[in-house]
């Protein structure tokens, strides 16, 4: 399908706002595969034209592509959600370590240790 035909098909497929899938512009391809499993093909669709209007991704066009051949081919549309989304979640309150429960700094010796000391090539045997 060609970017006008795309264009023909789904109207809405420039629309950022109308896609199923929030924050897609920002998901990297292993990310969305998780998240595309809960799709049917009419939206599988919409995102398909859409990335081919915008990022042209390959590697999210063949990841749609594949989901839609499957979900035709009567493969149902599972939960999906977040998957493996790489995204951490924001940290909750501070830190619990401070200047005052923090260890004390080690600065080793740059040859052994105090223990064993380090020893010139001259008296190895």
């Amino acid at each position: 399908m060609s970017k006008t035909e795309a264009r023909k098909e789904h109207p809405m497929a420039d629309a950022h706002q109308d896609l199923p899938i929030e924050d897609y512009d920002n998901l990297q391809p292993g990310d969305l595969q998780g998240r595309i499993r809960s799709l049917n093909s009419q939206d599988l669709e919409l995102l398909l034209a859409y990335e081919r209007e915008h990022a042209d991704r390959r590697q999210v066009i063949e990841l749609l592509l594949a989901r839609l051949r499957q979900v035709e081919a009567g493969s149902r549309p599972s939960s999906g959600g977040l998957g493996g989304a790489s995204v951490a979640p924001p940290p909750q309150g501070t830190s619990p370590v401070s200047p005052d429960t923090a260890a004390p700094p080690i600065h080793p010796p740059r040859h052994g240790t105090p223990q064993q000391p380090g020893r010139p090539q001259g008296d190895r045997p």
